[in-house]
């Protein structure tokens, strides 16, 4: 399950429409932090609203009534190849322990490269609670300097702490899923009843809807 590939928002479209709202009333935070566990679909909310920002003036922009990206959208195909020039990702590489001050200096160099017109930057940050001390330090002070064309998603796995001093500097949003958007969920991406299937031990030990994907796929191809 690739949330850039999650077309389509469940569970998180009151959300998604609050962070709309503030959009559309010049209210929207530059510094948003979304939290909650592993799978939940934080990524996924995240590639929602960017594409949303984006898409304004594209042609089959980003649905606001269904909550739906069009895979035609042209801000959709860039960013999902990474070649979209207003935006930046950071992300834990496999082979890494930690996300590196190096990787927030190259970040810092794309802020300070000119904006297209009025367009805005947007810089998502995975796996935060991964970043290292002096990467930490050195973001603060980018994520400080006032800029109106730039906007900070980060994505942090709640079951880890992250600093106060990050945690502060940022407009927090939890998330959860109830059990039934988690069932829906997981129904609509299967498209199966997979999930009522399971016996209470699967469902104890995978109660997000990215494990259970990755499980359902594992049964699946393995037959």
């Amino acid at each position: 399950m690739i949330p850039i590939e999650q077309l389509k928002i469940y569970g998180y479209e009151k959300t998604m429409s609050e962070l709309i709202y503030l959009d559309n009333n010049h209210k929207l935070p530059k510094n948003i932090l979304l939290s909650g566990k592993k799978g939940i679909g934080k990524s996924t909310l995240a590639y929602h609203l960017i594409n949303y920002l984006f898409s304004k003036n594209d042609e089959f922009k980003y649905d606001t009534s269904n909550f739906a990206i069009n895979s035609n959208n042209k801000s959709y195909l860039l960013v999902k190849n990474g070649s979209h020039p207003s935006f930046y990702k950071i992300f834990l590489s496999k082979e890494k322990k930690n996300i590196e001050i190096s990787d927030i200096r190259n970040l810092i160099s794309f802020t300070n490269l000119s904006t297209l017109g009025s367009e805005k930057k947007i810089i998502l940050i995975d796996d935060i609670e991964y970043l290292s001390l002096n990467s930490i330090n050195a973001l603060l002070k980018v994520i400080e300097e006032p800029n109106d064309k730039i906007f900070f998603f980060l994505i942090h796995d709640s079951k880890t702490k992250i600093l106060d001093t990050l945690k502060s500097r940022c407009i927090k949003f939890n998330l959860y899923l109830s059990n039934e958007d988690r069932l829906i969920i997981i129904n609509k991406l299967t498209n199966s009843q997979f999930y009522n299937d399971l016996c209470n031990d699967f469902k104890n030990s995978y109660n997000s809807p990215g494990d259970i994907i990755l499980l359902y796929n594992f049964f699946k191809n393995n037959k």
